[in-house]
């Protein structure tokens, strides 16, 4: 281009790697540096200029144009489980009409949950079982001083408790959380991690109102998964009351479960406002054991091993 098409300025310098360039046979640490950054950078402009000339064709056919290229991720290349829930399989129908839960979706059982700790807790996870408390309706919280869980559970079920939730810490740090369906299980051990208190969410919202919050459950579609979100959505009375609009969500995504707590509002007929209250933690399956809690004795149901389930990245079990 000629110095008249940019106004009379000398034209920019472009960078044309050739087809064979690999970056790494530069020697020099801070010239292959700087050449590594050139080549991201012209990397960009050309996929930017691919985008806007696709966005044109778009538009001149109109109508005509093809459906847009559906992106490869982890999620939509997913290998196929044969544990797949479908909604219309009548053994699915059998099996939750007499599992654990079927009381509770019978509302023949109103929840009522005892948060617990570790042996001594810390600050941190005093905290974050107090703010759980306030997402959990008729929950109760109890600091445990050299009880044993054996010895908890019995006390529970004598209490008419549903459920039990044992928050489990390491230095200081919440990093795990057991729960337990009373009387008969079962008994689902989780790993914690990434635990934000309400403090350390920015633009959270006012504290949440004592109304009974919705659930939602997604992406629990194996006969495992589907266990796990009908213990999570047992916790909960059957009944949220929508004046308070409030939600709690228990999203699956790569067998991660991803817990978020909001406040909606409905601004318009197309738009809606949220604000997160808090806590939020993310939790990944250890183990689910039948019965109530027993680490020597207990039948287990499903327990993570690492090397012999782990063997893809497109393999879930949730």
């Amino acid at each position: 281009a000629s110095a008249a098409e940019h106004g009379g300025q000398p034209a920019p310098e472009r960078v044309l790697f050739p087809p064979t360039f690999s970056v790494s046979e530069i020697k020099n640490k801070q010239r292959r540096h700087f050449m590594f950054l050139r080549w991201k950078q012209q990397q960009r402009k050309e996929k930017l200029a691919a985008k806007k000339q696709r966005r044109k064709e778009r538009e001149a056919l109109g109508d005509k144009a093809p459906p847009k290229a559906i992106p490869k991720t982890i999620e939509n290349q997913r290998v196929y489980d044969e544990t797949t829930v479908d909604p219309n399989d009548e053994e699915v129908a059998f099996d939750e009409a007499t599992d654990e839960f079927a009381p509770y979706f019978n509302r023949q059982t109103v929840p009522k949950i005892l948060i617990t700790t570790s042996d001594r807790p810390r600050g941190r996870t005093v905290r974050f079982c107090e703010q759980l408390s306030t997402v959990i309706p008729n929950s109760h919280v109890y600091y445990r001083r050299g009880l044993a869980l054996k010895r908890i559970i019995p006390q529970c079920i004598a209490r008419d408790f549903t459920d039990l939730i044992v928050i489990n810490e390491d230095r200081k740090i919440p990093n795990g959380l057991v729960l337990s369906h009373l009387p008969e299980g079962p008994t689902a051990h989780f790993r914690m991690s990434s635990v934000r208190l309400r403090k350390e969410i920015k633009r959270k919202g006012k504290e949440p109102t004592e109304h009974v919050p919705e659930v939602i459950l997604n992406n629990f579609t194996t006969r495992l998964g589907h266990s796990i979100g009908r213990m999570f959505a047992s916790l909960f009375p059957h009944d949220p009351q929508f004046i308070g609009r409030q939600v709690a969500t228990f999203h699956n995504q790569r067998d991660y479960i991803f817990f978020r707590f909001h406040r909606y509002i409905f601004k318009s007929e197309k738009k809606v406002g949220i604000q997160e209250l808090g806590p939020r933690f993310t939790l990944k399956l250890r183990s689910l054991q039948k019965g109530t809690f027993d680490s020597k004795f207990g039948e287990y149901e499903w327990i993570h091993k690492r090397r012999e389930m782990d063997t893809s990245r497109r393999k879930f079990h949730l």
